[in-house]
């Protein structure tokens, strides 16, 4: 499989952390539109087909990536159903 360079992967968790710390899922039909095909591009990019799961994926292929770090909140996420927002799915 392909793998996207850091910086890509980079630029793409940036671009979609942004829009979701904007809560962008609930703003306009363009602003959705983006954050489903950086969600899709992301999960391209890392052969996933959950968002969540591509954004783990992605920051583990960052430099300084600390895998714990990304357990630790999908698991809280998990326990708590936090970010049960629409969360795009990548297929």
């Amino acid at each position: 499989m392909l793998m996207a360079h850091p910086a890509v992967l980079k630029n793409l968790v940036e671009q979609y952390d942004a829009l979701r710390v904007l809560r962008a899922d609930a703003g306009s039909p363009q602003v959705r539109r983006r954050m489903d095909d950086l969600a899709h591009t992301l999960c391209v990019s890392t052969g996933t087909r959950d968002v969540d799961a591509a954004l783990i994926a992605a920051r583990h292929r960052l430099p300084g990536a600390r895998p714990e770090d990304d357990s630790l909140v999908a698991s809280a996420r998990f326990r708590t159903g936090a970010g049960r927002t629409r969360r795009p799915a990548c297929g």
